[in-house]
Parts: C-alpha cells; structure tokens; sequence
C-alpha cells in the first residue's frame, strides 16, 4: 500500500508540474500577443471620424458622437442614414458580455451596429450587424512555423469566435438577426 501511495504521489506531483509550466507557456504567448497589439496600434494609420448624418431621427444614441472605424463602417453608415427601409440605427451603443478564451475573463463586446428595418415583405425586424474584412472571418491556416502574425490571426480568430457566439446567443433570445458583413457584401474589392 505504501508503494501505491508513493506512486500516486510521484504522479500528482508531476501532473502539477506539467500543470505549470503549460500556465508559464500561455502566460509567455499570451504576453507576446499584448506586445503585438499594442505595437501595431502605435504604428496602424486607421481610416476614422465622426459621422454627421443627414437623417439624425433614424439615430438613436448621442447623435453628435457617431464615431466610425474604418472606411467601410463610413460607408455602411450612409447607407443606413440614406436608405428608406432603415427605421432606427445605432453604432457601438450595445454592450454584449462574452468570456474570452485569450484570458478566460469576462469582456464586452460592442457590435458594430444595431438596425431596425423593414425588410421586403414589409415586416421590421432587428439585426445587430458587425463589419470585418472577409480574411478575419476565417479561421487561420495551421502553419508549420509560429510567428508573429500567426499569433495575432489565432488570437483574433478565437477572441471574434467568442464574441459571435454570445452575439448569436444575445440575438436568438430576442428575436434579432446577427449578420457579418465582409467587403463582398459592402461591394468593396
């Protein structure tokens, strides 16, 4: 008994030991992904502004703060101010809760837009939409050699996989539509 004892000791201990030095080796990846972030956004020019629309009662939200994050979401935002069939709109106002599988923590994800419209057979209806080029919509090529940018893709794929989830969730509950929208469906090439 007191062999079987040792042996079960000796293996819980090692089972401890591999425990933390896997914890070491993702705290490390996850610290190198902290640095690519924040590096590329000190050197990333980003297409941004403040959207004046036309249309301000289809708003709903601080109509002098509708702030746009790239080119595509400007247009989108036209779109929405223009076109008849777009009741209401919001940009950024809907905070969603999702775990995040980077850190195990508790985040919030800010949707791009929410859009109550009418749709063609004169029914309105509800759709949260986010806006991504088509490259981060897929997951990651397995590679034989880690980067970088491997590790950017990888994070960024698990971390929008997490979001969508609880946006597809947050929806399903409340009788909304989440749609991504990539550069083909913005007719952008």
């Amino acid at each position: 008994d007191r062999l079987v004892f040792e042996y079960f000791e000796l293996s819980v201990v090692l089972h401890l030991e591999m425990l933390l030095a896997l914890k070491s080796f993702v705290i490390y990846y996850i610290n190198i992904y902290k640095l690519i972030v924040k590096s590329s956004m000190r050197t990333k020019k980003l297409y941004q502004g403040i959207f004046k629309p036309k249309n301000p009662s289809k708003y709903t939200g601080d109509v002098n703060n509708i702030i746009y994050r790239s080119g595509w979401e400007h247009k989108f935002m036209q779109y929405l101010d223009s076109h008849q069939d777009i009741l209401e709109w919001s940009s950024e106002e809907l905070a969603i809760p999702y775990l995040s599988p980077v850190d195990n923590r508790y985040h919030r994800y800010f949707p791009d837009f929410i859009v109550k419209k009418r749709n063609k057979e004169g029914l309105i209806e509800t759709l949260i939409i986010e806006i991504k080029p088509k490259s981060q919509t897929k997951e990651p090529a397995v590679k034989n050699k880690i980067t970088k940018q491997y590790l950017h893709e990888v994070f960024q794929w698990g971390t929008n996989q997490a979001k969508w989830k609880a946006c597809e969730q947050y929806c399903t509950k409340r009788g909304f539509r989440f749609c991504i929208l990539t550069e083909h469906e913005l007719g952008i090439k």
